[in-house]
C-alpha cells in the first residue's frame, strides 16, 4: 500500500537533496522543493508503484513583501488508495520562473497559463506561454500583492440598480 511518507522516502531516494522540507498537518503532506528539482520530484511522484499520481491542480502564491516571494503549489492525488501530496517551489519576486510540468502532465498547459496570466510566473520550456484569461493587451499581472487597485466606473445603460436596502427582505422583530 502507497502511503504518503513511503512517496517523500521514493522522492528523496530518487532525488536526493531536493526535498527542503516535508510537512504534515490534518493527514496531508506537504513536500517545500528546490525549483530547480521540481521536474525530477515530480516526476518521482508521477510513476511510484501501486498508485499513479495525478495533478489535481497548479497554482501560485504571492508572499509579497516576503522573500522568496513566490511559491508554485501541485496538488497531485492518487486514487486508489486515496493520497494526496501537495509539492511547493519557492522563487525569487524579480523573475519567477520554474522549468515546465506539461512534458510530465498535459494538465498543466492551461494551469500553468493561468498563473502566468495572474501572477507572472514564467514556465521555461511551455509552448504556448501567453495570457488565458485576460485581454493581450492588459498591463501587469492582477493576483500579485502590489498590483494597484483600482476602479472602473460601471456605465448602465437604461436600468438604476437598486439600492441593496430596499432589496433585502426586512424579517420582523423576534419577541
Amino acid at each position: 500500500m502507497t502511503t504518503p511518507a513511503a512517496l517523500i522516502a521514493r522522492v528523496q531516494e530518487q532525488c536526493g537533496p531536493a526535498a527542503v522540507e516535508v510537512v504534515e498537518f490534518l493527514g496531508e503532506t506537504t513536500v517545500v522543493v528546490a525549483s530547480g528539482r521540481i521536474l525530477d520530484v515530480l516526476q518521482a511522484l508521477r510513476d511510484p508503484a501501486g498508485t499513479p499520481l495525478v495533478l489535481t491542480d497548479l497554482t501560485a502564491v504571492d508572499r509579497y513583501p516576503a522573500e522568496p516571494r513566490f511559491e508554485v503549489v501541485y496538488l497531485l492525488t492518487g486514487y486508489h488508495p486515496p493520497i494526496r501530496v501537495r509539492v511547493k517551489a519557492r522563487l525569487p519576486g524579480d523573475q519567477p520562473a520554474i522549468a515546465s510540468a506539461t512534458g510530465l502532465y498535459p494538465a498543466a498547459n492551461w494551469l500553468e497559463r493561468e498563473v502566468f496570466d495572474l501572477f507572472g510566473v514564467r514556465f521555461d520550456g511551455h509552448s504556448e506561454l501567453r495570457r488565458i484569461l485576460l485581454p493581450d493587451d492588459w498591463e501587469g499581472h492582477p493576483l500579485r500583492k502590489d498590483f494597484p487597485l483600482t476602479e472602473e466606473p460601471v456605465e448602465f445603460v437604461d436600468h438604476v440598480p437598486k439600492v441593496p436596502s430596499t432589496i433585502i427582505p426586512k424579517s420582523p422583530p423576534q419577541p
